[in-house]
């Protein structure tokens, strides 16, 4: 009878577990936005239809850039290393692809609305290379579309009370035309590798 007693509860724990489980599985499908694709695979929705302000100051939307492939990095101007650092790798990919360079658009958009205005903006990626759009807007579209990419953003009160950081995804998002998600080059990426991933991404483009 004990026997017994304690299947019954391993059988009655195995169906809470398998229930909450399940339950989990729904809310992660839900939360990231996943698709079935015709091969049964599951694909995390990334990108999507935005509206923001240029570095000249005009209003622009996802459709501007979409007819061309898209490498779309995620930073802001007082960034202290990641995002120079990146834009400065971004730099080097450019000057390597010659020419094709001009195949795929960059667009450098804000996760920091409250202190990148377009001046801002525009002052921070001329810094870079020709090619490079900064992108800046109110905090709900900035908030929309680090949304729509799965970007992570945070802000991180700096020692200083007057001062601030912002925790931020560091990848460069590499997106075909019609803003369709093709992958990311890491931070610190290998030159090689970065370079390799464009060219494919270029290819798709073609």
């Amino acid at each position: 009878m004990k026997r017994i007693r304690q299947v019954t509860l391993w059988l009655i724990a195995l169906v809470a577990v398998v229930g909450i489980s399940a339950m989990m599985i729904e809310w992660y499908k839900d939360e990231m936005n996943v698709q079935m694709t015709k091969d049964g695979q599951n694909k995390v929705q990334i990108g999507g239809p935005f509206t923001l302000t240029n570095h000249l100051g005009q209003t622009v939307t996802d459709k501007d850039y979409s007819e061309k492939p898209m490498a779309i990095y995620f930073g802001y101007t007082f960034c202290p290393d990641v995002c120079p650092t990146t834009l400065a790798d971004m730099t080097g990919w450019v000057e390597a692809l010659g020419a094709d360079a001009n195949k795929i658009n960059y667009l450098f958009i804000t996760i920091d609305p409250e202190r990148d205005d377009q001046e801002s903006i525009k002052e921070y990626v001329t810094v870079f290379f020709d090619q490079l759009v900064g992108l800046t807007g109110s905090k709900e579209q900035v908030e929309a579309v680090a949304k729509a990419y799965r970007v992570y953003a945070k802000k991180v009160e700096d020692d200083d009370a007057d001062s601030y950081v912002m925790d931020h995804t560091a990848s460069v998002y590499l997106m075909k035309p019609g803003n369709q998600f093709m992958g990311t080059i890491s931070y610190g990426e290998d030159h090689e590798s970065a370079l390799g991933k464009l060219k494919k991404l270029i290819a798709a483009g073609s």
